[in-house]
């Protein structure tokens, strides 16, 4: 049987930091900005913490 491979997109759009918490852009910080509220803007700008139920399945597809 081969090797478990990581889930490569994935791997491009969240990041697991050093206490195991992963990490998101949130959705909708691109398309269509001027639409958008300068508080909704700021706000997307960040990154946000996922919750432990979606942080779960994702650790399972990046293989860690």
């Amino acid at each position: 049987m081969g090797k478990q491979k990581p889930c490569k997109a994935l791997v491009r759009r969240v990041r697991v930091t050093k206490n195991g918490k992963v990490v998101a852009k949130p959705c909708g910080s691109v398309h269509r900005r001027a639409v958008k509220s300068p508080k909704r803007r700021r706000q997307l700008r960040r990154v946000h913490v996922l919750d432990n139920n979606a942080a779960k399945i994702i650790k399972k597809m990046l293989v860690l």
